[in-house]
């Protein structure tokens, strides 16, 4: 509506229709730099906000740890030839990745250094990468399609790593040490006898340690690379007072022939009669009282 008599003023009508518009075709969508006071800043503001959902994801993560402890597996021991190496659960994944040929072997150095540098750097060129003003997920297609091919990799990797852990198990005929411990304390609850606790079991003293069957036969016969080199235990069961479990004659038939499907090997032919003979009499004496 013109309110002067002036020829070059622009007269605009304006009007409201309560008919809503169905075709958004030729609409753009407005970015938030139409809405001051309304955006933010990267720094500090959107990035407080990223680290702010990282704490949360950290706190939930740290409360599955608590929650699902990794079991405590087997002492170090250098000796140990048959010593699978397994890491807490979380970081499967990256134990699968060092075991690949071209994070191994040779390319240890570019393993460890790439794949420890990798995530750093990835989160460096994130702001590269994605310079997108747009926040919604699906309207992210380069940092979402990272964060899908992270989560099932890892997955993936995960899955591996636990399948290739326990097919070495089976191939070894090995049994973990947190599944024996499970089988002992059930065992000595059906005996009615007080569940061990694992790091407070009173270990009994080593008998006549300077015995040339202990310290000459034992030691040539590799017996200390399972069973610890004080017969504490190690990969194989302790020793220390076996005495009380076991008599001479077992003794020299567990020796003799095995046990366990190949867990105890046989020394019948590696080992002589009298050196078997010598080696039960000697366990034989290891005892708590």
């Amino acid at each position: 509506m013109a309110h002067k008599h002036d020829p070059n003023e622009k007269i605009v009508f304006i009007g409201d229709s309560r008919v809503r518009k169905r075709d958004y075709s030729n609409v753009t969508p407005p970015d938030y730099t139409a809405f001051p006071g309304k955006s933010e800043a990267f720094i500090p503001n959107f990035l407080l906000k990223e680290w702010m959902v990282g704490v949360v994801v950290l706190v939930g993560f740290l409360v599955l740890v608590i929650a699902e402890p990794a079991p405590l597996g087997y002492p170090a021991d250098p000796l140990n030839s048959a010593f699978i190496p397994m890491p807490d659960w979380y970081f499967l994944f990256l134990y699968q990745l060092l075991k690949y040929p071209y994070t191994s072997g040779d390319y240890l150095v570019l393993g460890v250094l790439g794949l420890s540098g990798l995530p750093f750097i990835s989160l460096l060129l994130a702001p590269f990468l994605d310079t997108g003003k747009e926040r919604r997920f699906y309207r992210r297609p380069i940092a979402s399609s990272l964060m899908v091919v992270s989560l099932v990799a890892v997955t993936y990797l995960t899955w591996v790593s636990w399948n290739h852990y326990e097919h070495e198990l089976a191939l070894n005929g090995q049994t973990p040490e947190h599944i024996e411990r499970k089988i002992k304390a059930e065992e000595n609850r059906e005996k009615g006898l007080p569940r061990q606790v694992p790091g407070k079991v009173k270990i009994p003293d080593m008998v006549a340690a300077d015995d040339p069957a202990f310290t000459d036969t034992m030691t040539k016969a590799a017996c200390i690379s399972c069973h610890g080199a004080e017969l504490e235990g190690a990969n194989g069961p302790a020793l220390r007072g076996i005495g009380d479990i076991l008599n001479k004659e077992e003794l020299v038939d567990v020796i003799t022939n095995g046990k366990g499907n190949g867990n105890m090997p046989a020394f019948k032919g590696n080992l002589s009669d009298d050196q078997i003979d010598k080696v039960a009499t000697w366990l034989s004496t290891q005892k708590a009282e």
